[in-house]
């Protein structure tokens, strides 16, 4: 029970196409996912930590429920990269209008530093890439 098997037909109900994300609910625990196909199988990922939380061992028969995810993962914005949007309308307003992978790939580049220094040039040219947009 690494995996559960999601049948056809209820992947196509949800409507999200092949590899939707999903809301999953198993024993009152609930977690954020995305289908996924191996073999010609619509599966859901079922972890250790999933399944101590719900309850459940390899080998039980669980009821689960699905249902289409239509927000976006939420993104934290680092403290200084906000603080510094904030700073700068143009820059915030530029990434407020990013799609959700665009505002995540700059997100990333920034958490992504390992010297302060490297980090603040990173926000920097961040900052100058949203006032151009």
């Amino acid at each position: 029970m690494r995996g559960l098997e999601v049948p056809a037909e209820v992947v196509e109900e949800l409507g999200g196409g092949a590899r939707p994300r999903v809301a999953i609910t198993l024993n009152g625990h609930s977690w954020h996912s995305r289908v996924a196909i191996m073999r010609g199988r619509h599966l859901l990922g079922l972890s250790n930590a999933n399944r101590t939380a719900a309850g459940v061992t390899v080998g039980d028969e669980v009821e689960v429920e699905v249902v289409l995810d239509t927000e976006p993962p939420a993104l934290a914005e680092p403290a200084d990269l906000a603080r510094a949007l904030d700073a700068d309308p143009a820059a915030r307003a530029g990434f407020d209008r990013l799609s959700h992978s665009r505002r995540r790939r700059h997100i990333l580049a920034v958490e992504g530093a390992k010297k302060p220094e490297t980090r603040a040039r990173r926000i920097d040219q961040v900052l100058s890439a949203l006032r151009a947009l």
